[in-house]
């Protein structure tokens, strides 16, 4: 089983978070990797609420939860979120998150455009009737991760899916987008990808959740909250130029609607240690 990673890209305090909680990251199963990029566990129990903060990625989450306001463990699918996305963590309990693929969650759920849960949090039984209480029991309370890990994996390759070629695309181009600074303009990658502007959107509603244009600006801000947080040093000028951005006015802009704060205030709370 992998060690879990280090990389918080998308968390807001991302140190806040970890030192209240216990945070890991695991591989699925190998023929899952087609769909999953990773499973994440938390399990916390604290004096007092706490309230998480994350900028999400372009990707449908499958969770697996228990906490003791709730008492029974449930399963809810969570697609894109739009904005910043808010938790609060109170007593004790888990999550055994399945984070998909941009791309991935469509083959799971090919009877509808992923765009279709995007901004929604529903009963993951409303989508897949196996996420039952009990499957969620069976998933939530191990106490070893790597019972968790065989129990998630259980479960998704016993769920039915549909192979599909343009699926594969979306995670591709996806990537793509997250990898390369050098995209900036949709219309300038849909011609590098030998496709039309409105072919790309319909790939990316369908298949993904959220436009491409989405995509490329959500990955900036990812990159601009990393920097924030780990540098004090930051010539924000000259990041807004390297991420494609007409000046810095409007890198902070988007991080400030995005974040709730300018990224030089996150950076010095960051800094201060928060």
């Amino acid at each position: 089983m992998e060690a879990p990673r280090q990389d918080t890209r998308g968390i807001v305090d991302p140190s806040g978070l970890l030192n209240r909680v216990r945070f890991r990251r695991h591989e699925p199963a190998e023929p899952l990797r087609r769909y999953v990029e990773r499973y994440w566990l938390i399990d916390w129990d604290l004096p007092a609420p706490y309230a998480s903060h994350i900028v999400p990625h372009p990707a449908v989450n499958l969770t697996f939860q228990w906490d003791e306001a709730e008492g029974e463990p449930y399963a809810e699918v969570t697609g894109v979120a739009l904005g910043l996305y808010t938790r609060k963590l109170t007593g004790r309990g888990r999550v055994c998150g399945v984070k998909f693929r941009p791309g991935g969650f469509r083959p799971y759920a090919p009877e509808a455009p992923v765009s279709r849960w995007t901004g929604r949090a529903l009963p993951a039984v409303e989508v897949f009737p196996q996420a039952t209480s009990d499957a969620a029991r069976a998933i939530v309370t191990p106490a070893e991760d790597h019972d968790r890990v065989a129990a998630l994996d259980a479960f998704l390759l016993a769920l039915p899916r549909t192979p599909d070629p343009q699926a594969d695309l979306a995670t591709a181009l996806v990537r793509h987008i997250r990898t390369d600074r050098t995209v900036r303009r949709v219309g300038d990658f849909a011609q590098a990808q030998g496709l039309s502007v409105r072919a790309l959107q319909r790939l990316f509603s369908a298949y993904v959740g959220v436009s491409p244009k989405w995509c490329v600006l959500r990955y900036r801000i990812h990159e601009a909250l990393e920097l924030a947080g780990t540098r004090t040093d930051v010539d924000w000028a000259t990041l807004a130029a390297e991420l494609g951005y007409a000046d810095q006015a409007h890198l902070v802009r988007d991080f400030t609607a995005t974040v709730g704060v300018p990224p030089t205030a996150y950076a010095a709370e960051a800094a201060s240690g928060g």
